[in-house]
């Protein structure tokens, strides 16, 4: 299972930030389209049949060699954040021998931040030079899948159904499933290989949504302003006091949803906000909705011809469509046992592409790849972890052999 720390430690460093605000295009950078082409031509040279889009989806099918239940999908996405740093990446390994790791450029994993890095002592860990994030989100979960395959292609006395892969762009930005064709990937379904720690395993995800404010001001010289200047930065932080503080990420836990500003940007004459509701709860996820719109309309009302409000639906719940299917989900709880890593069951405080896949015919719970601290500059992810996560992917593929 070496072969997964080398694909790895060459996945991360090419750059594939998406872009938020080209989401209209698919892929939104160009860049991912490296990516795409790479893992596109490993595959071509492990003999396996693989589609690479315009868009910069990755397909590829391995052939059953065994009478099989069904035909199993997994999934991971190319791209990483663009903020943090999500390019430029320069992986480096630390041997841990115990306590926080000082990592570099002002980054550092606590213990205390991270109870689990006490089971890694003695493991080599890949971390970025701490400038950037390290781009394991989801880059260990397309190494993983590429080891896999090898492996299979290269035992050929490894026993398995008709096994699809697939390689999405975009996921951070909600745009992962957008484009991706279910039928031409040809399975009952899948898993996208997208968690952190070991062991997660995830069949329900959050309801998601994405808002943007766009405030209106007038400018006019401070010392004439009375009564005529409208200041677009202080209605934006006006708007931004009404999301409760009790209800923000930094705040909430397990299944208690949230709304997250993530980005203000202006001057007196435009300030744009933008934001995320979260809930796993549908019917609080619509009150949730209901309560930004309502925001919208109360500074609509006091500053007329000045707000404008937008929001939309990025994904929902998979939940309702995986529960009637959990014959996959007990798979992979048994693949993990069976390599004796107990699965923790439980709801996602995110969205993978499973989510939309799941609603386009094609269950997709998520599994971990043994990150951890994804999305910021002390990410890391232990090397045997990764490799344990190779050998639970095949334990998947032969618990449907018949």
């Amino acid at each position: 299972m070496c072969d997964v720390l080398e694909r790895f430690l060459r996945y991360v460093k090419v750059d594939t930030p998406s872009d938020e605000a080209n989401a209209a295009v698919t892929p939104s950078s160009k860049c991912q389209k490296e990516l795409a082409k790479l893992l596109y031509e490993e595959l071509k040279g492990m003999g396996i049949e693989a589609t690479l889009t315009d868009n910069a989806y990755v397909y590829a099918k391995i052939p059953a060699n065994a009478p099989a239940k069904a035909a199993v999908g997994f999934i991971a996405h190319m791209d990483v954040v663009s903020e943090p740093k999500g390019c430029g990446v320069k992986p480096k390994m630390i041997k841990y021998t115990g306590g926080d790791i000082v990592i570099g450029n002002g980054a550092e994993i606590r213990e205390k931040d991270c109870p689990a890095l006490k089971n890694y002592v003695g493991m080599d860990i890949v971390t970025s030079d701490g400038s950037t994030v390290l781009g394991a989100d989801d880059k260990a979960g397309v190494a993983e899948i590429m080891a896999m395959a090898e492996y299979v292609t290269s035992h050929p006395d490894f026993k398995h159904g008709d096994i699809g892969i697939a390689f999405t762009p975009d996921e951070e930005i909600g745009h992962g499933a957008k484009l991706f064709d279910v039928k031409a990937f040809g399975c009952d379904f899948a898993y996208t290989v997208d968690g952190e720690e070991i062991g997660e395993l995830s069949y329900e995800t959050f309801n998601g949504a994405a808002f943007t404010f766009e405030i209106e001001g007038k400018n006019i010289h401070p010392g004439t302003a009375k009564g005529k200047m409208v200041n677009a930065v202080t209605i934006g932080s006006e708007i931004v006091s009404r999301f409760p503080a009790s209800e923000r990420p930094e705040t909430t836990e397990g299944r208690e949803g949230y709304y997250f500003i993530n980005s203000i940007e202006g001057n007196v004459e435009k300030c744009v906000i933008s934001g995320i509701v979260r809930d796993h709860d549908s019917a609080a996820f619509a009150g949730r909705k209901a309560f930004a719109r309502n925001i919208a309309d109360t500074f609509a009302a006091a500053y007329p011809g000045r707000i404008k409000f937008d929001i939309r639906d990025q994904y929902y719940n998979c939940a309702m469509v995986i529960a009637p299917a959990m014959y996959i989900v007990k798979a992979a709880a048994d693949a993990m046992r069976e390599e004796g890593v107990e699965p923790r069951i439980e709801p996602t405080r995110g969205g993978t592409d499973g989510s939309s896949l799941s609603f386009m015919g094609l269950p997709c719970p998520n599994i971990a790849t043994g990150g951890h601290n994804a999305h910021a500059r002390n990410e890391f992810i232990p090397v045997p972890v990764m490799q344990k996560s190779v050998k639970i992917i095949l334990g998947i593929i032969s618990h449907f052999v018949k």
